[in-house]
This record gives C-alpha cells, structure tokens and sequence, in this order.
C-alpha cells in the first residue's frame, strides 16, 4: 500500500518538471526573438544612417562633377581666348612686316617716280608724233570700211536674189515632182482601180499585207509579185520623164498589226522590215535603179485603225509606196 502510494507520488511529481522545462524553453524562444527583434532594428537604423550618408556622398560627387564640367568649359574657353589671342598676334606680326616692306617700296617709288617724270615727258612727245600717225591711218581705214560696207550691201543683194531664185527653183521641182507623183498615182489608179485591198491615201499608195505576202511571211505570193510587177512596169514609164535634177525617191514602208507573231521573225519589226526590203529587192530586179528606192519598216507603230477588231488588224498590215524628195 505504502508502494502504491510513492509510486503514485513519484507519477505526479514528473509533470511539473515538464511545465518548467517547456517553460524555460518558451523563454529562451522569446527571448531570442526580442534579441532578433532589437536586431533588426538597430540594422534597420545602422542601414538608414548609411544609405542617407551614401546619398549625401552622391550629392558631393554630382557637385564636384559638375564643378569639374564647369571648370573644363571655362579651361576651353581659356584655350581658345589664347589661340585668338596669338592668332591676332600673328597677324599683327604679318601686318607689321607688310607695311615695313610698303614703307620701303613707296621709298623706292618716290625716288623712281622722278626717273619716270623725266622718262614721260620724252614718251608724251613721241606718243604725240604717233597720235598724229593713227589719225591718218584712221582715215584711211574708214574710207576702206565705206567702200567694205558698199560692197557688203551688193553682196547680200546678190545673196537675196539667189536664195529668190533658188526658193523658185525649188518650188518649180516641188511642183514638177507633184505632177509626176500624180500620173504615177493616177495610172496606178486606173491598172488597180477594181483590185480589192489596194486604194490611194492622201499622197500614198497602200497594198493591203494579204494582197502581197502570206500571213506571218515576207516572201511574196505569186499574186504579190505579179502587182509589183505591173507597179515597176508602170513607175518605169513614169520614172523615165523626171527630169535627172530633181532628187527624187520612192519609199517602200512596211507596216504590221500589233498582235503578237508567232513565226521565225523575232517581232513586228523584223516582219515589217523584211517584207519592205523583199518589195525594194523585186523593184531592183525589175529595173527600177536602187538609187531611187528605200525601205523602212514602221512594225505597229503608225497604225490606220486603233480598234481592236480583225478589220482594223488587216487594215494596219499594210506596204505603202511613197513618191517623194530626197
């Protein structure tokens, strides 16, 4: 019973021994917190006091930046009052020096000037003598330019009526050219008159390209050759009456429609070319001198009818023979 009873006693004086160690540790924790606590606030504290002291320090070093800048703009400013300053000093030296060597110069011309005097007076007797000499010589020459003037005068008289008479010339070969472009048109006109694809405009005449060639082809058709034929045959007789001084030429000019080729030749150009000079070719072979021929090839460029119709293509594929001057 006695056992029990310490046994008892020994189990409930355990507990406060717990309660006093738990409480000890509970102290020691807050006291290591306020330690921490007060800590922190004196760091804090000792942290302001360096970061106002580091900024007070910026505030110095942005003064003395700019005290410097301020000081280094008043050195180049220093620099360049000295460079002024010497470069005037230079120049006072320069003027110094000029104006002892023109002091010496106006010496040395003063004591010439009375040489020169004396030198003039000789000369202006001499250049009298010579004044009288141009005088006369002046005289002379402006009756030459009298008798230069009258001369000029004729000359271009002379010069007028040849360029009258040279304009009548030329008008009466105009004309006389004009007289033989219509015969060759009218006769022209009358062998083709009911020929389809064939017709006079203005002071030309136009051979439809499908009377002459085959599409796409400078080689003449057998009916093509045989309507050059009779146009050499009829330009021979009429050729054969203008007189050898007018300069006269007949103009073979290829003409092509605008519409892409698809055939050896490389453009409308080369086509209207070649289909021109195969016209001038059969004219030499037929008689007509080459002195008197020329071929051009104008591709799409001068067309009759800017429509975009199979009527207006055929009308623009087209040789045309011109009777001109050269």
């Amino acid at each position: 019973m006695a056992r029990r009873r310490r046994q008892t006693h020994a189990g409930l004086d355990a507990w406060p021994g717990y309660v006093d160690a738990l409480s000890t540790l509970l102290m020691v924790v807050i006291f290591v917190l306020l330690v921490f606590v007060l800590g922190q606030a004196f760091l804090s504290v000792v942290l302001n006091k360096r970061q106002q002291a580091m900024e007070q320090l910026a505030r110095q070093v942005a003064q003395l930046s700019e005290m410097l800048s301020l000081e280094k703009s008043h050195n180049q400013s220093l620099q360049l009052s000295v460079a002024s300053l010497q470069s005037a000093h230079a120049k006072d030296l320069a003027m110094e020096t000029s104006l002892t060597a023109q002091v010496a110069q106006t010496a040395a011309e003063r004591d010439n000037q009375a040489r020169l005097a004396q030198a003039s007076a000789q000369q202006v007797s001499a250049l009298g003598a010579q004044l009288d000499q141009l005088r006369q010589q002046l005289s002379a020459a402006t009756a030459m330019l009298d008798i230069s003037q009258n001369e000029i005068r004729d000359r271009d008289r002379r010069i007028d009526d040849l360029g009258l008479k040279l304009n009548v010339a030329l008008a009466d070969k105009v004309e006389q050219l004009q007289r033989y472009r219509s015969e060759f048109f009218g006769r022209l006109r009358d062998i083709l008159k009911d020929q389809q694809g064939v017709q006079v405009v203005g002071d030309r005449f136009v051979f439809q390209s499908e009377v002459l060639f085959p599409p796409g082809s400078a080689d003449l058709s057998p009916k093509g050759v045989a309507e050059i034929r009779t146009l050499a045959r009829t330009f021979r007789q009429v050729s054969s009456q203008i007189p050898g001084g007018i300069p006269w030429i007949l103009r073979v000019d290829g003409h092509a429609d605008r519409q892409p080729i698809h055939t050896a030749f490389a453009s409308n150009w080369e086509l209207s070319s070649a289909r021109a000079i195969t016209v001038v070719k059969l004219l030499i072979a037929e008689g007509i001198s080459p002195h008197h021929l020329a071929a051009t090839g104008f591709a799409d460029f001068q067309p009759l009818d800017a429509h975009d119709t199979q009527a207006a293509f055929a009308r623009n594929r087209r040789i045309e023979f011109r009777l001109t001057d050269r």
